[in-house]
Order: structure tokens, then sequence, then C-alpha cells
């Protein structure tokens, strides 16, 4: 094998890495979705409770949004790092 060629093979596994390190991303809006519906859900059986509710809310989209950020960060290791 030339040294170009294992360049070549180097640059399409880290493509395919990242490309699987940005499914992540579609888990993220899922799960955004859900914490939404959620609260939506919950408002409307309780509306006494929607500004305690929207709190828990923020809380969740935020932890969930992380992850998305790390899979994020993840996938410029993979590509400019490694």
């Amino acid at each position: 094998m030339t040294r170009m060629e294992k360049f070549e093979m180097l640059e399409g596994a880290k493509s395919m890495g990242a490309g699987a390190a940005t499914i992540a991303s579609a888990g993220a809006a899922v799960g955004i979705g859900n914490v939404f519906s959620s609260l939506i859900h919950s408002v409307a059986r309780n509306p006494s409770l929607a500004k305690q509710l929207f709190g828990y809310a923020i809380l969740g989209f935020a932890l969930t949004e992380a992850i998305a950020l790390f899979a994020l960060m993840m996938v410029f290791l993979i590509l400019f790092v490694f």
C-alpha cells in the first residue's frame, strides 16, 4: 500500500466516523421535542403549575442540547485532530 492510499483510507474513515457521530444530533432533536411535548401536555392538565413546569422544561432542554454539543465537539475532534 502506498502512502497516498493510506492517507485516503484514513480520510475516508474519519468522514465515516464524523458521520456516525452526527447521529446524536437527531437523537437530541427528538429529545427536545419530547421535553416540550411533555410540557404542553402537563400545562394542559394543570395550568396552575405552568411556571414551575416551564423551569423544568428549560432544564431538560439544556441537558438534552448539551448532548448535541458534545456530539458536535466529537465530530470536530475526529475531523481536525485525529
